[in-house]
């Protein structure tokens, strides 16, 4: 199934961008209206914007009085391509002014804070501006709706932004609707917020560790579960990390050491791997645990010769032992 991401971008691959969109003025409906999906939300973002800008009064403000949108997803910036646009804004100029509105202290960006950030990059002291009245509902939402679309978030970034706009809106079932998601996908990504806390370090590290999905399987796996399962969730949780378990089966992984035989002691935190190796590539893995001790060995890494030794070697070692080691 593609990623929630990958769906918004094939929809939004024909929307206009926003200075090509023709306004209609027209009364307010008396309800507000529901576009179908995220495009139809990015569509009427880039409109509400466009009107915003049009009713706006240009200046010009320090760049010190202006702080980014506390509702923007974006934790990181792709600092190469910040450097490019500050170059250019060093040679010719801000072209289009950044949008944004007045606050409790000085100002917060609406839109353009790659633009803002390339002019503390370069040393500029002021910026141009287009200052305009929105709620804080409005505000988050198109910061939202925006970034979600445009950019190459990950869902854990889209997870926290959804967090700390929730409180702006009535319901979260206004909040799927002005974010054109289903509730079902809405509350995917709110399970994030009810991983443990050692997940939750590490995707503060490291956002791409999982998706909306597996984060709900793992809450789900944990639901109303004791402390064993937690600290077997930990054990879990270091494979998805180190790259030994695929995100993907996290859930099914968790569940089956919770339910495994053994009791609390058995558990994969007390689990020990090791890599295998066939010059400099990976062949395969040793791992020991309270349960058993597994030897796997990467498809096409062993030739029939081999293989056929190694089947040897193991008759061989059991052959009348009788579970009696050397």
């Amino acid at each position: 199934m593609s990623s929630l991401r990958d769906r918004m971008m094939n929809k939004t691959a024909e929307v206009r961008a926003a200075k090509d969109i023709k306004i209609e003025h027209q009364d307010k409906p008396s309800t507000p209206r529901t576009a179908p999906g995220m495009a139809g939300a990015l569509a009427a973002a880039q409109q509400r914007i466009v009107e915003l800008e049009k009713s706006g009064a240009a200046s010009e403000l320090p760049v010190s009085e202006i702080v980014p949108n506390p509702w923007q997803p974006r934790q990181v910036f792709n600092e190469a391509k910040l450097a490019q646009l500050a170059e250019s804004i060093r040679e010719a100029g801000l072209v289009q002014p950044i949008v944004v509105r007045r606050a409790a202290n000085g100002f917060q960006i609406v839109a353009g804070e790659r633009r803002w950030r390339a002019h503390k990059m370069i040393g500029k002291q002021s910026i141009k501006v287009v200052i305009i009245e929105l709620s804080d509902e409005e505000m988050a939402m198109l910061a939202l709706v925006e970034n979600v679309a445009r950019e190459d978030l990950s869902d854990y970034e889209v997870a926290r932004s959804i967090r700390r706009a929730e409180k702006e809106f009535p319901s979260r079932k206004r909040m799927a609707e002005a974010l054109g998601m289903s509730r079902s996908e809405l509350y995917r990504f709110l399970a994030f917020g009810e991983l443990p806390d050692f997940v939750l370090q590490d995707l503060d590290v490291q956002p791409r560790l999982i998706g909306a999905h597996a984060a709900e399987g793992m809450v789900s796996a944990l639901r109303e579960k004791d402390e064993r399962a937690i600290q077997l969730a930990r054990g879990v949780w270091k494979k998805v990390v180190s790259g030994e378990l695929d995100q993907t089966k996290l859930a099914r992984a968790l569940k089956g050491a919770i339910e495994g035989d053994g009791g609390p002691s058995v558990g994969v935190s007390d689990r020990s791997i090791e890599k295998i190796f066939s010059g400099k590539n990976q062949a395969g893995s040793i791992t020991k645990d309270a349960v058993g001790f597994t030897v796997k060995i990467k498809a096409g890494m062993l030739s029939p010769d081999r293989e056929q030794k190694i089947r040897a070697l193991i008759g061989e070692l059991f052959s009348g032992s009788q579970g009696n080691p050397d």
